[in-house]
């Protein structure tokens, strides 16, 4: 069983880690760099499967952190709109080419940021959405988070203007999102993403997630989260111009 051996691909490949580390252990939406980072290097769903597995193992460890700290009615309501939005991801990757896939990716990155940057303030006081509209963010976060591994925006629409308590908030985005990467295990499988080599490359990267996943959790304790999201979302919107860029390239210049 071989693993890659680009150098390139680690220069990437140890940020994205560390990245989805800090994001699993309580920084939420650190870890939307990630898979648009390895995507520079490889096409967007073999860089999510390669990073499928190390997302399972940080889920593992965060799920136990938490375990008493989420909220039962956001996980009732968002994770059957996600199940429908892993299974429409899966029917889109399945017919589209990659071109299209890394225009996809770039613009839902763009029109992410571009929501988190101008978009509406959250509220200053606790809002109760509707138990539909939080069905349809939980569809369209499982959507792109089994393309790309962004699934976080779409979840914070819903999640944020309800001010939960800063430790639930927490650990319910850890909850909902180990559920939803499950999901995602026979969507790729059935997409041939799996391979030994990306496999045995996931493994090798192993303890590094696990040492970014106890930092996370670390920091989240003691850190405020702005500067951290305010970083973020530059690079996402960086990342999402060049994948846009690559994928017009594409569609223009086929291989």
């Amino acid at each position: 069983m071989t693993i890659i051996t680009d150098p390139l691909f680690y220069i990437v490949a140890f940020p994205a880690v560390v990245m989805l580390g800090l994001s699993k252990g309580g920084f939420s939406g650190i870890g939307m760099v990630s898979t648009p980072l390895l995507a520079l290097m490889m096409p967007p769903l073999q860089a999510a499967a390669i990073l499928l597995p190390i997302i399972l193992l940080q889920d593992a460890m965060s799920v136990w952190v938490y375990r008493r700290n989420w909220d039962a009615w956001n996980l009732k309501v968002m994770l059957p709109g996600a199940f429908v939005g892993v299974g429409c991801a899966w029917l889109f990757a399945a017919y589209v080419s990659d071109a299209l896939i890394l225009l996809v990716v770039g613009l839902v990155g763009l029109a992410l940021v571009a929501y988190a940057w101008f978009g509406p303030a959250p509220p200053k006081i606790p809002v109760k959405p509707h138990a539909a509209y939080g069905a349809a963010c939980g569809g369209l976060a499982g959507f792109t988070s089994t393309l790309i591994q962004i699934g976080a925006p779409p979840y914070y629409v819903f999640v944020l203007p309800q001010r939960l308590d800063k430790m639930v908030y927490v650990g319910t985005t850890i909850w909902f999102f180990a559920a939803v990467n499950v999901m995602k295990i026979t969507p790729y499988i059935a997409l041939g993403q799996f391979s030994s080599s990306g496999l045995a490359t996931s493994a090798v990267l192993f303890p590094l997630a696990i040492a970014s996943n106890f930092l996370g959790v670390w920091l989240v304790r003691i850190t405020p989260t702005e500067l951290f999201y305010k970083i973020t979302y530059t690079i996402v919107f960086l990342l999402s111009l060049e994948l846009t860029r690559r994928g017009l390239f594409l569609f223009i210049w086929p291989a």
